[in-house]
């Protein structure tokens, strides 16, 4: 396997990663173009060595994203969810989230940041779904949860906006 010959093609995946892990992620991007179930399978067992890393769950979603499988997609942006809220302390359903009692908690740790980006992420994914309904009361909901934008998720809400999506709380 000389997948990590070249420097270049590394991905960082962050600091705080096992070495173990970080290695089998590594192999995972280098092999998702060319054995895509081989790529899988090594993001599989990295959740499996650490189901604590919050960067396996980004890449799980991210590759089936990528790899059009929006169903699996959705399941791993929901353990997303449910690992980074654990690690947050905050509630894993987004739904029972207000910006009163949660925001100060999403942004005071890189966990907490994370839920952001993994339910921008959902969102996104219900778009592609073509679930409108869904896909508009997540990026509502991340719009009240995160006022300052630090997860981007305005993006997304205004591509939903542009296909017509309603999004509540807006003049759209």
């Amino acid at each position: 396997m000389n997948a990590l010959a070249h420097s270049e093609d590394l991905v960082l995946f962050g600091t705080s990663i096992l070495p173990v892990t970080n290695n089998r992620l590594q192999f995972a991007v280098a092999s998702r173009h060319t054995d895509n179930s081989e790529a899988e399978n090594l993001l599989w067992e990295a959740r499996a060595e650490d189901p604590t890393c919050l960067p396996v769950y980004f890449a799980l979603y991210k590759f089936y994203a990528n790899s059009n499988k929006l169903d699996r997609a959705e399941r791993a942006a929901r353990l997303a969810l449910a690992e980074s809220a654990r690690q947050a302390g905050v509630h894993s359903n987004w739904e029972k989230l207000s910006q009163e009692s949660q925001s100060g908690k999403l942004y005071a740790s890189d966990a907490g940041l994370f839920y952001l980006f993994s339910l921008k992420a959902l969102g996104f994914i219900k778009l592609r779904r073509q679930h409108w309904d869904e896909a508009g009361k997540v990026l509502s909901h991340l719009a009240m949860l995160d006022p300052e934008d630090r997860s981007g998720g305005s993006v997304v809400l205004g591509l939903a906006e542009s296909v017509g999506v309603k999004i509540a709380g807006r003049g759209t």
